[in-house]
């Protein structure tokens, strides 16, 4: 594309945050990351810090009048052990108060930006069995489906201002062989241990960081781009064929199954992470036209394991 973006991105420090960050730079555009410390993020050079509370539009209001599209990617991880009430406040929390925050600085600004990019996950749609969702699968009832579908909410208001487009992203399990979940599902299957968690039935619906990334950038600069979108592979798999395949890129066995039990004990609440799951289709985003590099896991196992 030839016109160069001025993009900001709340959570632009995490994992697909910075992920998107550098991306954009490759590219030319420039990248806004609001941060609540700043001076301690600035690793990653052409990169503009912008600080922030995490739940209003105070100090940050004059540059997001200058934004092309906004990012909303900032909320608590749900993978900090142990889930007790105060730690699910947080995730909670976290999500509406930066959604809210947004909302905020689109009601106040003068100049809006015409494309916003709201955050959520397909864990909105619950613990499901083995038929295939796409994003018309209503929201789930457990914790997890309740927090992304008040944090979808949690910036609605922006489609009242028109000439404002904006999209919702749910994203999967997001691969990558250094961040995020992959690399402590890896540990057991590297230490000879690798095996089924539960049943391993369950369904494991994934992307590859690279094509989380492409896919934003996608429904960012596309103009028809709007509403629900799944980023998830189009090839969702069953948690053991997700681990054999797995185990068979890093050349390990795979044969230990861990009880169902034994995670539910350890993990309480926070076992539904590894014990549910869901095989979800990303209908939308193949309609509009979005080609994945990764459409099966095994590829992208190959592909983040090449130099192992």
């Amino acid at each position: 594309m030839g016109v160069i973006m001025n993009v900001l991105i709340s959570g632009g420090s995490g994992f697909i945050g910075s992920a998107l960050a550098k991306s954009l730079l490759a590219s030319g555009h420039q990248a806004w990351i609001l941060s609540r410390n700043p001076e301690f993020s600035a690793s990653t050079d052409g990169i503009n810090w912008v600080k922030w509370d995490g739940r209003t539009s105070q100090g940050w209001l004059d540059i997001f009048e200058r934004m092309d599209a906004v990012v909303n990617l900032a909320g608590e991880t749900v993978g900090s052990w142990p889930w007790n009430e105060k730690r699910k406040q947080k995730i909670l929390e976290s999500r509406l108060l930066a959604g809210q925050a947004i909302s905020m600085a689109y009601r106040l600004a003068t100049r809006k930006p015409p494309v916003l990019i709201q955050s959520s996950g397909i864990g909105y749609y619950g613990p499901l069995g083995e038929e295939r969702v796409d994003e018309t699968q209503s929201a789930g009832g457990d914790f997890i489906a309740q927090v992304a579908r008040q944090w979808e909410n949690s910036s609605q208001t922006v489609e009242s201002y028109a000439g404002v487009r904006r999209v919702i992203i749910r994203t999967s399990l997001v691969l990558d062989a250094q961040r995020g979940v992959l690399p402590l599902m890896a540990l057991p299957v590297k230490f000879f241990a690798g095996g089924p968690l539960g049943s391993g039935k369950q369904g494991v619906s994934w992307i590859h960081i690279d094509d989380e990334v492409a896919a934003i950038r996608f429904l960012l600069e596309h103009p028809l781009a709007n509403g629900v979108f799944n980023l998830s592979a189009p090839l969702p798999v069953s948690n053991a064929d997700f681990v054999r395949m797995l185990a068979r890129t890093l050349g390990r066995p795979y044969w230990i199954p861990a009880p169902a039990f034994v995670l539910r004990l350890a993990l309480g609440q926070m076992s539904t992470l590894l014990l549910d799951g869901q095989f979800v289709i990303p209908k939308r985003l193949q309609e509009l036209g979005f080609k994945f590099q990764y459409e099966d896991p095994e590829k992208a196992f190959k592909a983040l394991y090449a130099h192992k």
